[in-house]
C-alpha cells in the first residue's frame, strides 16, 4: 500500500509519537508500506518555521532530509496534473499545502496519513492518525 503523510503526521512521527494512533504507528513501522512525502510538504515546512509557527530542533533542509532517510520516505514531485486536480476539490477546507496532498493522493492512489479531521469531508482515501 502506498501512503502519503501530511506534513503534521512527519513532524509528530520524528517529535511525539505519542500523538499518533497504534493503526499509524504500524504504518510508518511497517517495511511494506511505501511511504512519501510531498514536496509540498518540505515547502510548508520553509514556510511555517519562516514565520515562527513551526519550530523544529533543527534547519528545515536537516529535519526533511534526516525524515527521509530514516523513516525510507520516497519523494513525490508536483506536477501540472496534480496542480491542476486541486480544481475538483470542493472548499472545504481552503489550505493550499493540504489540498495539494489530498489531489496527490487521489491522482496517485495514496492513502493520505493525517491529523486533519477536516479533511474527512473529502473523497479522497485516507487514515486519520490522531488519538
Amino acid at each position: 500500500m502506498k501512503y502519503l503523510l501530511d506534513t503534521n503526521v512527519l513532524i509528530q512521527s520524528l517529535i511525539s509519537k505519542p500523538k499518533l494512533n497504534h493503526k499509524a504507528l504500524t504504518i510508518l513501522e511497517d517495511d511494506s508500506s511505501e511511504l512519501y512525502l510531498s514536496v509540498v510538504t518540505a515547502w510548508e515546512i520553509v514556510i511555517k518555521t519562516g514565520t515562527g509557527k513551526l519550530v523544529l530542533p533543527e534547519r528545515p533542509a536537516e529535519f526533511v532530509a534526516r525524515a527521509m532517510r530514516f523513516m525510507c520516505l520516497q519523494s513525490l514531485d508536483i506536477t501540472q496534473s496534480h496542480a491542476l486536480a486541486t480544481e475538483d476539490l470542493p472548499n472545504y477546507h481552503r489550505d493550499p499545502f493540504d489540498r495539494m496532498l489530498m489531489a496527490q493522493a487521489r491522482a496517485e492512489g495514496m492513502v493520505l496519513l493525517t491529523l486533519d479531521r477536516v479533511l474527512e469531508k473529502y473523497k479522497v482515501e485516507q487514515l486519520y492518525c490522531g488519538r
